[in-house]
């Protein structure tokens, strides 16, 4: 199958908002897509990424803002005008269609050739590897299989633009891992523009280009998987990209680039990724593989240790996730690479570099970017 023919430069998203009942869904949505972008909107339940998809897609009309291609005003146009394609979470098949008639739906609504329909109802099979159920009825096929046909339906329209909404969530983890490659497979050999909606922070680090993180209808940030996952713009990204320990601390000192933070059984030195004052309660952010558990008698290298006792302790292959409790009752998650017996102390060490001090709140200024740029 051929690239999509009806290709653009730029999508762009100018302050996209949408209401209900007063209720702001989606709030200054920014955003200017490449052609070729993998873009992947990323957050929990009730934060806009579903509204934001379907205002796309013509499905919401917006209460604000604009969407272009190319300059051209794109959110005036009916959803058929779109040339957009969508998959769906819940699949959306027809039940009473075989695969091939499914696939071939919207291309017989295009009023397309016969000939032209076959071929390219032929190719969407061979893309998604299900030729030998092309005739069989979507209740006939497991849901992974299900997700290929709805994956294919939409692709053999060689959309310019597809959106995908949470379409690996009614899967089990093997299928969602196989259906990743494969959507990132068709993604890069139709050279298509898609944009992914999920709550999966890792799926997103693996399947995007850029992510946009949302929570309550407001971008918190935007930027490339490593930008996000090494540098948070605030607690809520970095809560979202694996840093599983948020605490409530209180800055003791300011040193430079660095803080010591206490509270909860807890003094360790920790990085400023915005700015703070001695005496503010702040958040810090650590992720599970950056608490070192040390081995009885191990030397913590310098660094202040933080004594726990040992919950819960989950084998998980390579390494064991342990649930841990500080002497002032505060949980901190950890990841050990030895068996740790329930009830047990252990002397956890963190570096400085890989504990992320926030404010409280969800401003996003004085980051580590301003900080180094003010020091430079």
């Amino acid at each position: 199958m051929a690239s999509s023919t009806n290709t653009f430069e730029t999508l762009e998203l100018k302050n996209v908002g949408r209401s209900f009942g007063g209720h702001n869904a989606l709030v200054d949505l920014n955003l200017t897509v490449r052609a070729g972008e993998f873009i992947a909107l990323l957050g929990p339940s009730g934060c806009g990424k579903s509204t934001a998809l379907n205002c796309l897609a013509g499905l919401l009309p917006l209460t604000h803002g604009e969407i272009l291609i190319d300059g051209k005003r794109v959110d005036i146009l009916p959803s058929e005008k779109r040339d957009f394609g969508m998959v769906f979470q819940n699949y959306a098949l027809f039940p009473h269609l075989s695969v091939e008639k499914n696939i071939a739906f919207g291309l017989q609504m295009r009023n397309l050739p016969k000939a032209e329909i076959t071929r390219r109802v032929a190719d969407g099979l061979a893309l998604v590897k299900l030729q030998e159920q092309a005739k069989k009825l979507p209740g006939q096929l497991s849901g992974g299989q299900q997700q290929r046909v709805a994956i294919a339906r939409a692709v053999v329209l060689e959309p310019r633009l597809v959106l995908m909404d949470e379409p690996l969530s009614n899967l089990d983890a093997k299928l969602r891992l196989e259906m990743r490659t494969e959507i990132r497979r068709l993604h890069q050999s139709l050279g298509l523009t898609t944009i992914y909606v999920t709550h999966d922070q890792e799926e997103a680090l693996s399947l995007a280009d850029r992510l946009v993180v949302l929570r309550e209808g407001q971008v918190q940030q935007i930027g490339t998987p490593e930008e996000l996952h090494n540098n948070p713009s605030n607690w809520h990204v970095a809560d979202f990209m694996g840093y599983r320990n948020i605490v409530d601390l209180t800055v003791a000192s300011v040193s430079g680039s660095l803080a010591r933070v206490s509270g909860h059984g807890i003094s360790i030195m920790a990085t400023l990724a915005q700015t703070a004052a001695v005496g503010e309660t702040v958040r810090v952010a650590i992720r599970p593989s950056d608490l070192v558990v040390l081995a009885p008698g191990e030397s913590p290298q310098g660094r202040e240790t933080i004594e726990a006792t040992v919950n819960v302790v989950e084998y998980q292959g390579r390494e064991f996730a342990v649930e841990t409790t500080t002497t002032a009752g505060q949980n901190l998650f950890v990841h050990a690479y030895t068996a740790l017996l329930p009830g047990s102390t252990v002397q956890l060490s963190v570096d400085p570099a890989r504990a992320l001090i926030y404010r409280s709140s969800l401003e996003k200024t004085g980051t580590r970017r301003e900080l180094a740029g003010a020091r430079s």
